[in-house]
C-alpha cells in the first residue's frame, strides 16, 4: 500500500484552535486540521508553512511538535506529522476550504472529522 505523507497544523489562538471544512474530495464538509502534503528536499516544518500560506494565505509561527498519526484509508496509507502553532501574519483566505471557523477544547468533539483527523483530536487532548 503507498504511504503518503502529510503534516497538519493545530493553530492556536488563546484558548481556541482554528480548524477548516474540506471543499473538495471523498471527505468533502467534514473538519480538518489545515495542511498537506511534504514535497521532496522540504522539511515538514518548510512544509507546513508553504501548505498553510498556499491553502489559507496565512504566515505561521512557532511550530510545536504534536504527534504522527498513522491511519489506514482504503487505498493508501497516511502518514501524518502535526504541530502546534500560532497565526503571524496574513490576511485568511479560503483557497482550498470551504469553511473555517475557531473552537474550543470543549467543541472539539462536536464536530464531523476527517477519519485521520479523530486521532489529532484525541492526542490533543491529551495536551489540553
Amino acid at each position: 500500500m503507498k504511504t503518503v505523507e502529510v503534516v497538519a497544523a493545530i493553530i492556536k489562538k488563546e484558548d481556541k484552535i482554528f480548524i477548516t471544512r474540506r471543499g473538495y474530495g471523498e471527505f468533502i464538509d467534514m473538519w480538518e486540521f489545515p495542511g498537506g502534503k511534504v514535497e521532496e528536499g522540504e522539511t515538514k516544518e518548510e512544509a507546513l508553512k508553504r501548505e498553510i500560506k498556499e491553502e489559507l494565505e496565512l504566515h505561521i509561527e512557532n511550530l510545536k511538535y504534536l504527534t504522527t498519526v498513522d491511519y489506514d484509508y482504503p487505498k493508501f496509507h497516511l502518514k501524518m506529522d502535526c504541530f502546534i502553532c500560532e497565526i503571524a501574519g496574513g490576511k485568511l483566505a479560503l483557497n482550498a476550504h470551504n469553511d473555517a471557523k475557531w473552537i474550543t477544547y470543549d467543541e472539539l468533539d462536536n464536530q464531523k472529522w476527517v477519519p485521520a483527523d479523530v486521532l489529532v483530536v484525541d492526542a490533543l487532548k491529551n495536551v489540553k
